[in-house]
């Protein structure tokens, strides 16, 4: 009497588990923090499925899993008001007591900030920004610097409450960059901003799928405290020396120096590109070059950002042209910073 009420209960579980085969299928096409049914989401889900599956043609080996993201802009916001390695550069120079920069800097980062705050461009400079902000850390020991990063990032973030520079992730990047790792992706960084910069702010973030020999960024000189006027091949290094910020821009890594140090530094072209600027055009068209994607963020949301409409719409003809894949940050992230920072101005 009891095989008919077992038989029934196995057809109960049966229909209980189609049922509910559609909502885990579904749920299995999301990234947390990305809207639902976002054209970008699913393109990437669905690459990443073509080159994991085993059996496919499209299979690719996770040695050749590569992904490089820039920085400012595509992981981490660039808008409060600007660049992460500027907004240093302006508060070494304007709001540090313990530092007195040159005339001719502080005139600049002055004007500079005026600039930023009000949403201006940049203005003319005696030299790039990078190479003052260069110029400004010298003498620092790398620690040291790398600890002036993680002060600075215990600052309010400007345009914005209860957010810190050091809280500024896209929220909707952030799991994206832990889905590709989840799926055998090795994770690089390629930033405008100097390394050991980036290498701070992704601590704590970032670095359990990003690994510090991944950053790759602008490069500032160092020097041995001892070394004087030799060349670093001309000096070794001695037990009691220490490594010093030297104060000038090596290579400022834009561009088509993306390229050179994509080549350089990881020795092979990425799956996957994923930029947000012009400077991250050519390191796109490289991955396409070689049989790659690349997907670029537009900075299209003024609600809970400081997006720019216009340049959104140029940069993504821009990006269709070149065949590159656009993602509204406005239609496709559910959330851009963390739940209770809040756009304060306009």
């Amino acid at each position: 009497m009891r095989k008919p009420v077992y038989i029934l209960a196995l057809c109960l579980c049966f229909a209980t588990a189609c049922k509910k085969a559609p909502e885990e299928s579904e749920a299995v096409k999301t990234i947390p923090y990305w809207t639902e049914n976002s054209p970008a989401m699913i393109s990437i889900m669905d690459y990443v499925e073509s080159v994991t599956a085993e059996k496919a043609d499209t299979f690719v080996p996770e040695a050749d899993r590569i992904a490089v993201f820039d920085f400012d802009g595509t992981l981490f916001g660039e808008l409060f008001p600007t660049y992460f390695d500027n907004c240093l550069f302006m508060h070494r120079v304007l709001h540090d007591e313990t530092y007195t920069a040159a005339d001719d800097v502080r005139e600049y980062a002055e004007a500079f900030e005026n600039a930023a705050q009000n949403h201006e461009p940049e203005p003319d400079s005696p030299r790039s920004t990078a190479q003052m902000e260069a110029e400004t850390f010298a003498g620092m020991s790398v620690e040291e610097y790398r600890d002036y990063v993680r002060d600075f990032m215990a600052e309010p973030a400007f345009g914005f409450e209860n957010m810190t520079y050091g809280e500024g992730f896209y929220l909707p990047m952030v799991s994206l960059v832990e889905y590709l790792h989840d799926n055998g992706f090795k994770i690089f960084i390629s930033s405008g901003s100097e390394r050991a910069q980036v290498r701070e702010v992704i601590e704590g973030t970032l670095d359990e799928w990003v690994s510090s020999e991944n950053v790759i960024g602008s490069t500032f000189s160092l020097e041995a405290s001892g070394q004087g006027d030799k060349q670093g091949r001309s000096y070794s290094f001695k037990a009691d020396d220490k490594v010093l910020m030297e104060g000038n821009l090596v290579t400022k890594n834009q561009k088509t120096n993306k390229v050179f140090s994509i080549i350089d530094e990881i020795g092979k072209a990425p799956l996957l590109v994923f930029g947000n600027s012009s400077g991250d055009l050519s390191m796109a068209q490289y991955a396409l070059n070689h049989g790659g994607r690349g997907y670029m963020l537009l900075c299209d949301d003024t609600e809970r950002d400081y997006g720019n409409i216009e340049i959104a719409k140029s940069f993504q003809k821009d990006c269709e042209e070149m065949g590159l894949t656009t993602v509204s940050m406005k239609d496709e992230f559910q959330t851009i910073y963390k739940e209770d920072a809040v756009k304060k101005g306009k």
